[in-house]
């Protein structure tokens, strides 16, 4: 089973009107990103793989996330229900996931509510873009109730190119109190935790619940297969997932870019990742490691 734990929410039910595009220069230094996508782009995007978890992210009551400017995606109305009406319009194929503020009032109703009422599986926390601190007491009162409620947490980790977003939010280090603080919790680190990848491995390596999912790391070559080596030499490309962070990047650009890793070193000396392992990672069965099986 291929699944895509890390993308989503589109902007738009239906074809996005053109002066509606937002082309997005900020994510990725090979090409443009059009950050608005209907349902359709999204579901044509997620054809090479058989699940796939969708989530928006929850801004506190009238915020704007940090750094604006480098979204530039419409976040009227509730996200999670906006995630559960797509996942439950094609529930073969999507797992939704709900995103949630510590500092509102009623986070803890609303998560229970997203259970429910919506049959949404799991969290997607962005704490530097949310601007919470992901070690603060309203932070760990979501923690304890998504580890009570078998939530598993997929937390943005690392560098941003927004300026007001901070970094240590995202560091990966903070994952290691986290999961000290809630064993149970199942953990996804985003993006490898990049440029920090060597953190996030010591803390993947030592707690048997969290993960890294290796999005956004093939448009840059030569990161990737650095962080791929420190994953082999630290014996941790078990605990990696598949994820794209759609609409930044596609199922199959994160799978070809993530099967070529090795041909950057070609013709040298420097070792390689294993192919098996490689293989792995794009099927590995993500749903059974995070508790979101049927």
């Amino acid at each position: 089973m291929i699944v895509d734990i890390h993308t989503h929410t589109p902007t738009h039910r239906h074809p996005v009107p053109e002066s509606e595009r937002q082309p997005n220069a900020l994510w990725r230094p090979d090409r443009v990103v059009q950050v608005a996508v209907s349902w359709d782009d999204y579901l044509a995007a997620m054809e090479p793989v058989d699940r796939a978890c969708v989530f928006g992210i929850r801004l506190k009551g009238g915020a704007t996330p940090a750094g604006r400017e480098g979204f530039g995606i419409r976040y009227a109305g509730n996200v999670n229900d906006e995630a559960a009406a797509f996942a439950r319009a094609y529930p073969d194929k999507l797992i939704g996931f709900m995103s949630v503020h510590p500092d509102e009032v009623g986070v803890v109703e609303e998560m229970e509510r997203c259970v429910h009422d919506l049959g949404l599986k799991g969290i997607k926390l962005g704490p530097n873009y949310q601007d919470f601190d992901p070690l603060g007491e309203p932070a760990f009162r979501v923690f304890e109730t998504a580890q009570r409620l078998g939530l598993p947490i997929l937390f943005h980790q690392g560098t941003s190119p927004m300026r007001t977003a901070p970094l240590r939010y995202a560091h990966p280090l903070v994952m290691d109190e986290v999961a000290i603080a809630f064993p149970e919790l199942r953990i996804v680190m985003a993006h490898l935790g990049h440029p920090w990848h060597v953190d996030t491995f010591a803390v993947i390596r030592k707690h048997p619940h969290v993960y890294a999912d290796v999005s956004a790391q093939f448009y840059r070559p030569w990161s990737q297969y650095q962080a791929l080596r420190l994953a082999t030499e630290w014996n941790v490309l078990d605990k990696l997932l598949l994820g794209s962070d759609f609409p930044v990047a596609t199922p199959r650009e994160t799978i070809d870019g993530l099967l070529s890793v090795n041909s950057i070193v070609e013709g040298t000396a420097l070792p390689r990742v294993p192919e098996d392992a490689l293989d792995r990672i794009v099927n590995r069965d993500s749903l059974a490691l995070l508790g979101l099986e049927p």
